[in-house]
């Protein structure tokens, strides 16, 4: 009597998915990258917080954990909303940024100092500015984006170009009102228009991180549209997807984020354009959740390294966000050439 070698896969349920080795090696280069990205800013994090410590270390190890605090909300803040604003807009080269939160921030001190004068504004307290700041960008959010997504329907383009409008709209306005202020004013308005993590207070850091949590918490359920999306709109619709709901769902995650990261530090405008391009490239996945799980911490490696930049190397001979931008301009310029293939 002979019997017959039962082989596994015979036991193996019929509706269990494939696995080729093409999928085994993708996920083991997302896994990977998102080790060596995990790893590299832990080691940024505890250079920044313990090397070189002055003989008042209880006073710096505090000064550095709330300026680490503010690098990581910004840094988070920027990749997140990128990677989800380039998923909506279709495009890697298109950030928050484009849609005239930066100008608008710049625009608010400017008309501030202009009104009642800098005592006023240097005189307001952080919590204070944090929140004014908050909510106009904000409302400004809110309003741009649910008009705008109202009358252009499923055109996104069309509503980044009109948002492209209104940043140049803002900048013009902030430079013409500019014009009108006294010396010393306008310095006061030239400090507000670059990043600062030099201060941050505590109050303001727990509130803004709150803030991140929450937004970064509510993309978990967008994840699985956020994917359908990549497919092109149309697809996704056939498919079932909410579009309007997704999407204003989405955008109000974006605003949360941009406003409380831009109210907290200032305008960083070529910062998320970096962090998601870089995030695609090492991450290397097309779902959203490993994608925004790198940018996440390409965001936290991009801040605390630059900082350490900024202070250590350049002596804060320039800020954070100009050194940021003067890469980010030639990284976009690089992205652009390779897109069009020139």
């Amino acid at each position: 009597m002979t019997t017959t070698a039962t082989r596994p896969a015979d036991h193996a349920p019929a509706d269990r998915p494939i696995v080729t080795e093409f999928e085994r090696a993708r996920r083991r280069r997302i896994h990977t990258g998102l080790l060596v990205l995990a790893a590299v800013a832990v080691a940024a994090v505890a250079v920044y917080q313990f090397w070189d410590l002055p003989s008042a270390s209880s006073y710096a190890l505090d000064l550095r954990r709330r300026q680490l605090a503010s690098l990581v909300i910004a840094g988070v803040s920027c990749g997140v909303s990128a990677v989800l604003f380039q998923t909506l807009a279709g495009s890697p080269l298109l950030t928050p940024g484009v849609m005239g939160f930066d100008a608008l921030y710049v625009l608010l001190g400017t008309l501030i100092v202009l009104m009642l004068g800098t005592d006023t504004l240097v005189g307001m307290s952080p919590v204070t500015t944090t929140v004014l700041n908050a909510a106009a960008l904000s409302l400004f959010g809110v309003v741009i984006f649910g008009l705008l997504l109202h009358v252009s329907g499923r055109n996104l383009v069309v509503m980044v170009l009109i948002g492209m409008v209104c940043s140049a709209l803002f900048s013009s306005l902030g430079s013409f009102a500019s014009r009108m202020l006294s010396p010393t004013d306008f310095l006061t308005v030239q400090d507000i228009m670059f990043a600062s993590f030099s201060t941050a207070d505590e109050s303001v850091l727990k509130a803004t991180a709150v803030l991140t949590a929450v937004a970064v918490a509510a993309c978990v359920p967008l994840l699985k549209y956020l994917d359908l999306l990549n497919l092109g709109t149309e697809r996704a619709i056939i498919l079932g997807l909410r579009y309007r709901l997704v999407v204003g769902l989405t955008l109000t995650v974006i605003t949360v984020l941009v406003a409380s990261s831009t109210a907290l530090v200032g305008p960083m405008t070529f910062l998320g354009l970096i962090v998601a391009n870089v995030a695609r490239q090492v991450v290397a996945s097309p779902g959203h959740g490993p994608l925004i799980l790198g940018a996440m911490l390409v965001g936290i490696c991009a801040t605390v390294f630059g900082q350490l930049l900024v202070s250590r190397v350049l002596n804060f001979g320039a800020p954070l966000s100009v050194v940021i931008n003067l890469i980010g301009g030639a990284y976009f310029i690089y992205l652009l050439m390779r897109r069009v293939r020139l």
